[in-house]
Formats: structure tokens, C-alpha cells, sequence
């Protein structure tokens, strides 16, 4: 869920030592893990919300779609205000998550459901805006080196967090949505604690590269920087919108073969399995992929993996449920395969005064983007069905293989991982 991967440079840091370090990646990635579990934790009951607040088939693609514009709007003003500069890493990610926590609490008091739950959902991406981009430039300052490992484990934590609702829904003190959304926000309150209260100490300073409004004409003129983003901009036209309607299409897929909890707890385990589990495990191959094989090499297989899924994921409609498990696994391991290396890309291929406002920009628009694809695939469902809906999400990973195609053949992709373009 995920997404900016800022590799921010210090200017002054102290290498901790490696026991250390690796402590404090296991404390921040849990942390991000729980919570990261609140943002699809409406998404994991819409059926309930749908009938308890008489929500249409817009309203309810805009309770995710809510949280995606929150964060947009979040993180341009984290960054306007230059909060990473103002305040410690871990009182933005602890109150953040705490802020989340409350937002998402707050709509097990909204009943009747109405213009709240939307605002609500709102909120809660914009305090989720200072807790993932926080966390990603947070591990880069525990990791001046290692730094693709690092952010490759932490991103798998933003996938587990992302799937964590569909697990909830089918334990059996949590079956009503109350107790889904109570329990998301339980999470991230334990992440809060940990964040402020177990994560060790930084033994150095640290200083995010910072965000600057009149610099982004710069950007938008510094070609391989730009297709570096597109590429990011076509993953995120996929990415959110995939794990927004996957399981959906599970539950209308397997409703012939079962029906009532054991379809909720069949569709909720698989969502799990494929957003979280095959996720994780992505992010690790991708990280690992691009240091050795070359970023844009590694990008452009993983996009074409994860568009080709969508394409065929339709094909299984209503057909063997392991049909669709299986192809729904591939698609899970390679949508988020490619995920840290765009904004790798940027910090490696940027000039060190453009780095902030290029990964914001990138960050921003690529969250924008999101809303977008969700409401498309919400729209257009009804009218062409979940066999052939999904093959829209395909048009981004298309782009993206063409844009990273374009930055491969430019001399300075040569400054990519190390001369491993």
C-alpha cells in the first residue's frame, strides 16, 4: 500500500552499529505494519457498511478512495511545512498512527453513516501521511547502507498492514464490522507505543531532503527523473486499485461454491494471502532484483508480470478456485515487486537540491493517480462485469514498462544501482 520510497541522503550520520540497526528496521517495519492496517479497514467490510448505511456503488468505492486523497493532501502539506525538519521522526510516525487510530475508532460511532465516515476516511489518510513517507526516510537514516534491503522489508510491512483487515474479518470475535475497524484501530495505537517508546535511538543527525513548490519546474524538465516517475505513476494506477477490488472479485467469484461466513472467511483468508503474504515476499525479490539486476531491468518484468495478470485474472471468473488463487498469488508477487525502485531511481538520477520536491511530486500525483483507478473499475464493473474489468488496471503497468524502457536508453540511467541500470 504502497507509495514514495524516499532514499534520503544525510548530511551528517553516524553508521550504528549492525546489531542495532537491524533491531530498530524490526521495531519501525512493525510498527508501519499495524499502522498501515487501518487504511483498507473499511474497504475489508464494505458489505456491511453498505447495508447498515444505505451506501451506493459510489459511495462506497469513495470510502477508499477518501483515504486516498487524504493522504494526497496530508503529505503536500507535511512537506509545504517542512515537518520532517520540525519534529523527530518518531513523534510525526507515533502521533500520526495515533491520529489514525482515532479516525478510524470514530466510525463505529457513526450509525447512520451520512458525510462522517467519508471525512473520516479522509483524516485518516492524511495522519497516514506522516507515517509511511516518515518511515521510509526514518530507515534510511538507520541504513546508509543496505538501504534496498531496508526499505524492501518495510515495504513488505506496508503490504502485511495493507491485507491485516482481511484477516480480521474472519476471526470469530471480529465478525461484525464494528469489531473490524475497532480492531484496526487497536493496531495502530500499539504502533504508536512502539514507536515512541521502543524504537531505539539514532545515535546521529539526520536531514530529509526538503520540498520546494518553485522547484518543481525543474523537475518536470529533468527527463530521466520524469520517466523514473511515470514508470512509478503507471505501478500506482494498478497497485491501490488492485488491492481495493481483489477481493471483491474473490467473494462474486466463489459465491456459487459457498455462502455466508465460510464465503467471508474463504475471501478474506485469500485477500490476505495474496495482498500480504505474496506481497512480502515481492517486495523482498524486487528489492534484492534491482540491486543485482538493474532497477529498470527488474521494473519492467515486474510490470509486465503484474499487467498480464490482470489481463487473464477474469478469465478465472467463477471458474476452479485454485485457478484464481494461483494467478491472484502471481499478481500479488509482482505488483509490489517493483515498488521502492522508482523513487530509488529519483534519488540516484536527481540533483541533490531537486530530491525532495521529485519525490514528493512523484509521491503525490502517484496517490492522486490511485483514485482514478479505483473509481474506474467501480464504475465500470456494473456495466462489463468482474471478467473483464479487471484488464483496465493493465493499461499502468504498460505505461510503465514504456517509460522505463526510455530511461534504459538514456546515458544517465548508467547512474542507476551502481551502474546496474
Amino acid at each position: 500500500m504502497v507509495k514514495n520510497h524516499s532514499r534520503a541522503t544525510p548530511r551528517v550520520q553516524e553508521e550504528p552499529p549492525a546489531v542495532v540497526r537491524w533491531v530498530a528496521l524490526f521495531w519501525i517495519a512493525l510498527a508501519e505494519l499495524l499502522a498501515m492496517s487501518v487504511w483498507f479497514s473499511a474497504s475489508a467490510v464494505t458489505g456491511a457498511l453498505e447495508r447498515q448505511w444505505h451506501l451506493s456503488g459510489t459511495a462506497v468505492t469513495w470510502l477508499t478512495a477518501s483515504v486516498q486523497l487524504g493522504f494526497v493532501a496530508g503529505a503536500l502539506t507535511s512537506a509545504t511545512l517542512g515537518l520532517a525538519d520540525r519534529f523527530q521522526p518518531r513523534r510525526l510516525m507515533g502521533w500520526g498512527s495515533f491520529g489514525a487510530a482515532l479516525t478510524t475508532l470514530a466510525l463505529v460511532g457513526l450509525p447512520h453513516g451520512g458525510w462522517g465516515p467519508f471525512v473520516l476516511r479522509a483524516l485518516t489518510g492524511a495522519f497516514l501521511a506522516v507515517v509511511y513517507p516518515v518511515a521510509v526516510q526514518w530507515v534510511a537514516r538507520w541504513f546508509p547502507r543496505q538501504r534496498g534491503l531496508a526499505v524492501g522489508i518495510l515495504i513488505g510491512g506496508l503490504t502485511i498492514g495493507s491485507a491485516l483487515p482481511h484477516l480480521l474479518v474472519g476471526l470469530p470475535l471480529l465478525q461484525h464490522w464494528q469489531g473490524v475497524l475497532a480492531g484496526s484501530a487497536g493496531l495502530a495505537v500499539v504502533a504508536w507505543a512502539l514507536v515512541l517508546w521502543v524504537v531505539p535511538e539514532h545515535p546521529g543527525s539526520f536531514h530529509p531532503p526538503a520540498f520546494r513548490w518553485e522547484r518543481v519546474g525543474a523537475v518536470l524538465r529533468d527527463r530521466p527523473v520524469m520517466w523514473a516517475n511515470m514508470g512509478y505513476w503507471g505501478h500506482m494506477w494498478e497497485l491501490y486499485a488492485m488491492w481495493t477490488w481483489l477481493p471483491g472479485f474473490f467473494l462474486a467469484s466463489w459465491a456459487p461454491r459457498w455462502s455466508g461466513t465460510t464465503l467471508i472467511d474463504v475471501a478474506g483468508g485469500s485477500s490476505f494471502a495474496v495482498i500480504g503474504v505474496a506481497g512480502l515476499a515481492g517486495a523482498l525479490v524486487g528489492g534484492w532484483a534491482a540491486d543485482y539486476w538493474g532497477r529498470t531491468r527488474a521494473t519492467m518484468v515486474a510490470m509486465g508480470v503484474s499487467g498480464s495478470m490482470a489481463l487473464v485474472i477474469g478469465v478465472t471468473y467463477r471458474q476452479t478456485p485454485w485457478l484464481t488463487i494461483l494467478v491472484a498469488l502471481v499478481w500479488g508477487f509482482s505488483v509490489i515487486a517493483d515498488s521502492a525502485q522508482f523513487s530509488a531511481a529519483v534519488t540516484e538520477l536527481a540533483p541533490a537540491s531537486l530530491q525532495g520536491s521529485a519525490l514528493t511530486l512523484q509521491m503525490a500525483v502517484g496517490f492522486f493517480i490511485t483514485i482514478g483507478s479505483i473509481d474506474l473499475v467501480g464504475a465500470l464493473q456494473p456495466q462489463i462485469g468482474w471478467n473483464h474489468v479487471l484488464m483496465v488496471l493493465a493499461v499502468g503497468p504498460a505505461i510503465g514498462v514504456w517509460a522505463m524502457a526510455r530511461l534504459r536508453q538514456r546515458p544517465e540511467s548508467l547512474k542507476l544501482a551502481n551502474g546496474r541500470r
